[in-house]
């Protein structure tokens, strides 16, 4: 099937950006001045979901199931990215989708994010790879017969990255998708910290405070910490990296990177991701691509910003008609529909 993938996808993968969000910045900034809570259709459950690792926390997670089943369609897990929770616009948007195809999904919330802030005493961060282990065996096989399929956005696609790296075969898990993830953390930090993202920095330092500040768990030494950090990279070498064990910030950017991870996937998972996502570098995505990846394809179109991919034409976004194809393409072994003509894929940023 990936074969296939490539033969129709690969190099000739298109998306043309919708007025009037033209440019990776427009498209990026849509998310969030065009937020639409409308309400999900089908019927939903709040299921928590006990941490492995004995601390007593627990995760959380909404599953809403269709209306009317779609007979043989994969359970969909969806993954936030950095601040983000279940309420997230990409996260709702992305259930809407799928709902409508008939398939069941699960918002999940990382540990301690949004509505599961008072269920755990920690905090995710971008390598929480066996918090994904435990929603998996959670889920209990009356909800996973059909098999799962598991999408992350932005921090969250990392996160499953070094999941799907060191799981080999997952019995329930028929493949993946990541979309906008920062493989490459140290550079994503180093991109953030340009003067030409100075807003997007300030939005995301105040939101990652606050956010943590508001969790549960934290000593008043932490939260001294936690208050005076002035960068993202400051937040993790001060406070991420000294709470789940690694010496610095830049140990804890080089063990998480979910690049590293790649090559060893064995489930097929397909990565998406924009060249002009003004947040998060291409070149790691690139350097990928000239690497033999049997159960991995990489799109990497020139357009679509970070998370946003609304594309000329359409209301439901470019990535999550991608990813249905691929997730329809496992299904029945028949290839993704050949994008549209458009623009290019990158070759370079």
């Amino acid at each position: 099937m990936l074969d296939a993938l490539r033969d129709s996808a690969g190099d000739g993968a298109t998306f043309q950006d919708r007025a009037p969000w033209w440019g990776g910045d427009l498209q990026t900034l849509r998310n969030v001045v065009m937020r639409r809570p409308f309400p999900l259709p089908g019927r939903a459950v709040r299921l928590e979901f006990p941490a492995n690792d004995g601390s007593g926390d627990r995760l959380m997670g909404t599953l809403h199931e269709p209306d009317a089943l779609g007979g043989q369609e994969p359970l969909i897990v969806l993954i936030h990215g950095l601040t983000g929770c279940e309420d997230s616009d990409y996260m709702r948007e992305s259930a809407r989708f799928h709902l409508a195809r008939g398939r069941a999904v699960l918002r999940l919330n990382l540990r301690g994010a949004g509505p599961a802030r008072d269920l755990a005493g920690n905090y995710y961060h971008a390598g929480c790879a066996a918090d994904i282990q435990s929603v998996l065996d959670g889920l209990g096989r009356h909800r996973t017969e059909q098999g799962v399929f598991l999408v992350g956005y932005s921090l969250g696609g990392n996160v499953l990255l070094n999941w799907l790296g060191r799981a080999g075969r997952h019995g329930s898990v028929i493949g993946a998708a990541t979309v906008s993830a920062p493989i490459a953390p140290r550079q994503a930090c180093r991109r953030m910290l340009e003067p030409r993202n100075a807003l997007y920095h300030r939005f995301l330092i105040q939101r990652m405070k606050r956010d943590v500040l508001a969790s549960c768990g934290l000593t008043p030494l932490e939260r001294r910490v936690i208050a005076r950090a002035r960068t993202i990279f400051e937040f993790d070498d001060q406070w991420v990296a000294p709470r789940n064990g690694f010496r610095n910030a830049v140990d804890y950017y080089t063990r998480t990177a979910g690049a590293q991870f790649v090559p060893a996937i064995s489930i097929p998972t397909l990565m998406i991701h924009a060249a002009n996502d003004p947040w998060i570098p291409a070149e790691p995505y690139l350097q990928l691509k000239t690497r033999e990846l049997p159960h991995v394809e990489i799109l990497l179109p020139t357009g679509g910003g970070h998370l946003g991919f609304h594309e000329r034409g359409f209301r439901d976004t470019w990535h999550d008609r991608i990813i249905d194809g691929f997730i329809r393409g496992l299904a029945d072994g028949r290839p993704m529909p050949r994008p549209r003509p458009g623009s290019e894929t990158a070759t370079g940023t």
